[in-house]
């Protein structure tokens, strides 16, 4: 339970873009669809949806990692919908790029902190298409210590999330 309500509060400050807790209501499970959980809340009366997963393999040498996450947000209310972002437990390398390979594609993120993102609304689609497609994704990324890491997620029940998501949202 402690697990999940971290994972609770790191999620909801990526997705809420680190605004103020009084302005915004706890997520809501939506439901969980095989890896993939999905959640709703109120950010300023409007409504957001995201759907969340975490790896099934962690590969680095490292020693201690934070925790992991691959979301897809939609705010309506933003005219936004289908933003990926991946935190990755560490700090990356100043100027990095994570890379990602779904359903058979490769993508490159812009990296800052401990968050990476597509660098607009079409690389995000595309995406969030093949993540809806695909049984695995592979992401890798490096620290700012140097240390290469690699993060497989397993996509099953990614296509139900979105599809709730969606639906939550209103899209």
């Amino acid at each position: 339970m402690v697990r999940y309500l971290s994972l609770f509060a790191l999620i909801f400050s990526v997705v809420a873009g680190f605004g103020s807790y009084a302005e915004a209501s706890k997520p809501s499970l939506l439901g969980t669809f095989g890896d993939w959980r999905a959640y709703s809340f109120t950010e300023n009366g409007n409504k957001v949806c995201y759907m969340a997963a975490e790896p099934k393999t962690k590969v680095g040498n490292y020693t201690s990692r934070g925790d992991v996450f691959a979301l897809i947000t939609h705010r309506p209310a933003e005219k936004t919908r289908d933003v990926f972002s991946y935190i990755t437990g560490y700090p990356y390398k100043s100027g990095g790029e994570v890379t990602i390979e779904a359903n058979g594609r490769n993508y490159k993120l812009f990296t800052q902190n401990e968050t990476a993102w597509a660098a607009d609304a079409a690389a995000d689609r595309a995406l969030v298409n093949a993540i809806k497609a695909g049984s695995n994704m592979v992401v890798k990324g490096v620290s700012q210590r140097g240390t290469l890491t690699t993060d497989t997620f397993s996509l099953n029940g990614s296509s139900k999330a979105y599809n709730t998501i969606s639906k939550a949202c209103g899209l």
